[in-house]
């Protein structure tokens, strides 16, 4: 298959994958490497991220992102909030066929970019939704909100909270351990676990933090 990227990137793909302890298959690599070529065009012209280099991408976009994969737990109905052109989300999507993931951006750009990558790829698995997230009101509430890059804890969970279903979990992803985000988070939100995650190529630490209501208190859904 032709492809406009460097050689080398699908190895260094699969290789920083592995040391995450994920084992992808071709069609899943297939899957990653088509959105990447997709993102680095469409990112020439409507600069998508700030990122221009393929192997970088493949670093900070790709496998940061599938860092994700082993704190998804038995959530199968996802958001993933301030999304960008995909991160997470897309990537996600890409390996977990049995779940639903919707990607909520309110950049036009953005969310235009993942309406064709998600065409071109054919992930049937993917919502793109245009809109505020305190605007968004779905049918059906999520029992995983994720988020790399949007925002404070405190205003994600405050922004969120009518989206996540009884029993559901938020998870963003920062990079120091953010001490003080967490003590400003709501009384009805607490820290459920936090995990450090080391992401191949990448240089610094990222913690994966997973937030739940508090059992008892108002406003929020209860923690299974």
């Amino acid at each position: 298959m032709a492809t406009s990227l460097p050689a080398g990137l699908r190895n260094r793909l699969m290789r920083g994958a592995a040391q995450l302890d994920i084992t992808l298959s071709h069609q899943q690599a297939d899957l990653l490497m088509g959105y990447l070529e997709l993102l680095h065009k469409w990112n020439k012209a409507y600069n998508l991220t700030a990122i221009r280099d393929p192997s970088a991408m493949v670093d900070l976009h790709l496998l940061d992102s599938l860092a994700v994969q082993p704190h998804l737990g038995s959530a199968t109905h996802i958001l993933d909030v301030g999304t960008g052109p995909g991160l997470p989300g897309m990537v996600l999507a890409a390996l977990n066929p049995q779940c639903h993931f919707t990607l909520l951006d309110s950049n036009g750009k953005k969310t235009r970019f993942m309406f064709q990558a998600r065409t071109s790829l054919g992930l049937e698995n993917v919502t793109i939704v245009n809109d505020r997230v305190e605007a968004y009101h779905p049918d059906v509430p999520f029992d995983m909100i994720a988020s790399r890059a949007f925002a404070s804890l405190s205003d994600m969970v405050t922004w969120c909270r009518h989206l996540l279903a009884p029993g559901g979990c938020y998870l963003a992803m920062k990079g120091q351990y953010p001490q003080q985000e967490l003590e400003a988070l709501p009384a009805d939100v607490a820290l459920a676990s936090a995990a450090i995650v080391e992401v191949p190529g990448v240089e610094g630490q990222r913690h994966l933090l997973r937030l739940v209501a508090v059992p008892g208190a108002d406003r929020t859904p209860t923690d299974q």
